[in-house]
């Protein structure tokens, strides 16, 4: 449901800016604040339907018009390499860069973080938990075991995937690594 509501912040901005209209004209043409309009656009609140209606009426967007799909092919995990990413357009953050590495909805869930560090031509055997996991590669390389796959990861690449998988790593490239790791316990 979270990438369906960003996806239709970045959709009214799109149509605004193509109409070449201001915050300020939608707000006035909406009776929706100039701040609530950049919020929506900028991903920091969900409109209610009422809001909702008065933008798209105020900018004349037919609801078929809208994607409001959700991706049906679910992946094993998320990758994203060093460089990668979607970077953010945030008029309302001004000095500030945002580049999106992934978004995925994690139901009830208590976050734990980590820094681990681990040492170089250590091997440990796949183990699985009930939790999704996060983990940013801060310095080294390693190899990321997941279900069976090899994955190697470089210093910037991020990953996420759900803990039930099972997972071990091999750090056999002659230098440590160091991890930022979040697990996401189920509760």
């Amino acid at each position: 449901m979270d990438d369906i509501l960003i996806n239709l912040g970045k959709q009214i901005k799109t149509v605004r800016k193509k109409r070449k209209l201001s915050l300020r004209e939608v707000a006035k043409l909406s009776g929706v604040s100039i701040g609530l309009i950049s919020k929506i656009e900028n991903y920091r609140t969900t409109p209610s339907l009422t809001v909702l209606l008065k933008i798209m009426s105020s900018l004349e967007i037919n609801l078929l018009e809208l994607n409001l799909s959700k991706s049906k092919k679910k992946k094993k995990y998320i990758l994203v390499k060093k460089g990668k990413g979607k970077t953010e357009d945030r008029e309302d953050s001004e000095g500030l860069k945002y580049k999106l590495l992934f978004s995925n909805h994690v139901p009830e869930s208590n976050l734990r973080t980590y820094l681990i560090t681990i040492e170089d031509n250590i091997y440990r055997k796949p183990v699985s938990g009930d939790t999704y996991e996060m983990a940013y590669v801060l310095q080294g390389k390693l190899d990321y075991i997941l279900d069976g796959e090899i994955i190697t990861l470089n210093e910037g690449d991020t990953i996420f995937y759900d803990g039930l998988l099972p997972l071990g790593w091999n750090t056999k490239y002659d230098t440590n690594a160091t991890l930022l790791k979040m697990y996401l316990i189920k509760i």
